[in-house]
């Protein structure tokens, strides 16, 4: 799965593609625009926001959130070890409600 900004938009939109894929996670970034545009976006939707390295920090909230209704009874616990996971790498912020990714433009 992966977050999907469209910065083409106005305002921006934020969602969930391939949710039920809890194999791979990362920002993806569509349209024009620049970091400072991207932080924005993720922050007007709840969904995140960049860290000072240009690697977003996304709420795992969010994720649950967007995956609403796209996902099946499988999802939950496939997610759950997505986010051990991305812990065992220090991918996960220490109360365990941050997933840091991976942005990649255009």
């Amino acid at each position: 799965m992966y977050v999907h900004v469209d910065l083409g938009q106005d305002p921006p939109v934020v969602t969930l593609a391939d949710a039920a894929d809890c194999t791979r996670f990362h920002v993806a970034v569509a349209g024009p625009g620049d970091a400072a545009a991207l932080d924005a976006a993720l922050r007007a939707d709840a969904a995140g926001e960049l860290d000072g390295d240009g690697e977003a920090l996304v709420r795992v909230d969010a994720v649950r959130r967007l995956a609403a209704g796209a996902v099946g009874e499988s999802w939950g616990p496939d997610f759950a070890a997505m986010l051990d996971y991305a812990r065992s790498k220090g991918w996960l912020s220490e109360d365990g409600s941050l997933i840091r990714a991976h942005v990649a433009w255009g």
